[in-house]
């Protein structure tokens, strides 16, 4: 079952999304801290936890352990609207909820990844 981050782990994988790079534990600790105290040990066990989980591939260079998402931030977040509607037997309720609470520059966007979807269907 797929769950949201923590406060901690929404934090390091948005740094890391973010920056579009590999980091070390340490440059997220650093960065972190201009906005609030955070110890290294703690980053580092939550990133060893993300790896755990598998939302984090890792890589020693030299002593250090470089961290890189496993996905990205549209697919985490479309993982999460699926596990959304997995909750309610009447998905075409909850999804014209959503619709209706959505602005309309996101209502375009919709529309043309519907017409992809649809299109890539009838090439099939």
């Amino acid at each position: 079952m797929l769950r949201g981050f923590g406060d901690l782990e929404a934090e390091i994988m948005d740094r890391l999304w973010s920056w579009g790079r590999p980091a070390t534990v340490r440059e997220v600790v650093d960065d972190l801290r201009g906005q609030r105290p955070v110890a290294y040990t703690t980053v580092n066990t939550v990133a060893d936890i993300l790896h755990t989980k598998g939302w984090l591939r890792r890589e020693k260079v030299g002593r250090a352990w470089v961290y890189q998402p496993t996905c990205t931030r549209e697919s985490y977040t479309a993982q999460l609207m699926h596990q959304a509607l997995e909750t309610t037997s009447d998905r075409a309720g909850a999804l014209l909820h959503f619709v209706d609470r959505i602005s309309g520059d996101e209502a375009t966007a919709l529309l043309a990844a519907l017409e992809e979807v649809k299109a890539r269907d009838d090439a099939r």
